[in-house]
């Protein structure tokens, strides 16, 4: 007799967000026929109640673009808000979140920006940097935080051991990939980072065996444009910072994510953030950490009636998981 099929991560997430909507927001999900989706102009509905009204002002006010799937029940855009938004006015939190991630003595969050409120925010998000680093801004008018010019989901900036530090958080939930790259972008991509993709003046080394052309298959194209963007901000110490890190936060349970996807990579190995590590100049410029094993633990000791941990807790049951740490995950083709 044939063992039933383990259900797929995405489909086990489909059904927890579809449970959750059902729950919470009977009346409105349904979209499309899916329970796991809202209707678009709903997405705030897609938040946690606490940040619903903030991140309305706080993408107004800064001309951020929303994802087209923003009220979709698996949108990686919702569920970065969701974690990390809530902790904006929390230094404390993020300091323990960057600790584990770091290692070494707890840090001094410090500022990003300001939030809708004028206050002190420890946490931007689509962010893009402070100049137009990597070639993609418009020729006339102003670049869009979130479409159009590589975006880090969440950007946080600390101080320890006396150094300034910032980490571009690259956010992901249910993705996977293997489509190849569309031909007639390749034009416009080799005219925009051909220059500054590889050692000395880019992240890539220069010896890795790969031309620019492998690294336009997903992940890698969006974590090589996040390293170069990490690059030349620390190159530039924007805002200070003396050094800048990537950091790619995913569920441990999402294993598709962690493929191979770049034909002339899967010689160097099965996982894909080993393998991406493994063509940069400087590896620990990029860290990978599962979304359980930074997460669980805090929200583990926030308080039983602390409104973010409690959120997400009842809405992302993946956090239940064993906090296995992404970047030691295998997965063969």
């Amino acid at each position: 007799m044939t063992a039933p099929r383990e259900p797929h991560f995405v489909e086990q997430e489909r059904s927890h967000q579809s449970a959750f909507f059902r729950a919470t927001l009977p009346d409105e999900c349904g979209y499309d026929g899916c329970d796991y989706r809202l209707p678009p102009d709903r997405r705030l509905l897609n938040l946690n109640p606490q940040i619903r009204d903030a991140a309305a002002r706080y993408f107004s006010d800064n001309a951020i673009a929303w994802h087209q799937h923003a009220a979709h029940g698996l949108s990686s855009q919702a569920c970065c808000l969701n974690f990390l938004m809530p902790l904006a006015t929390r230094p404390d939190i993020l300091a323990r979140l960057v600790q584990a991630v770091i290692g070494g003595d707890l840090p001094e969050m410090l500022e990003v920006e300001n939030g809708p409120d004028g206050k002190p925010w420890f946490v931007g998000f689509e962010w893009i940097g402070r100049k137009d680093y990597l070639n993609e801004w418009p020729r006339a008018g102003s670049p869009r935080r979130g479409a159009n010019a590589t975006s880090a989901d969440a950007v946080l900036r600390f101080r320890q051991a006396g150094r300034i530090e910032t980490l571009l958080v690259e956010w992901k939930y249910t993705e996977s990939y293997g489509a190849p790259p569309e031909p007639k972008r390749e034009a416009e991509r080799l005219r925009r980072y051909q220059g500054i993709a590889f050692a000395p003046f880019g992240p890539v080394l220069s010896d890795a065996g790969i031309k620019l052309t492998d690294l336009f298959w997903e992940p890698f194209y969006q974590l090589f444009r996040q390293q170069m963007l990490a690059s030349r901000m620390q190159a530039t110490q924007e805002d200070s910072a003396e050094r800048v890190r990537v950091l790619h936060i995913a569920p441990s349970g999402n294993r598709r994510l962690t493929r191979v996807t770049s034909p002339a990579m899967h010689p160097l190995g099965d996982n894909a953030f080993k393998v991406y590590r493994s063509l940069l100049a400087y590896p620990d410029d990029f860290i990978s950490r599962s979304t359980e094993s930074l997460f669980s633990p805090l929200i583990a000791d926030a308080p039983v009636d602390d409104g973010w941990g409690s959120y997400l807790r009842d809405r992302y049951a993946f956090l239940a998981a064993p906090a296995i740490p992404l970047q030691d995950q295998i997965v063969t083709m």
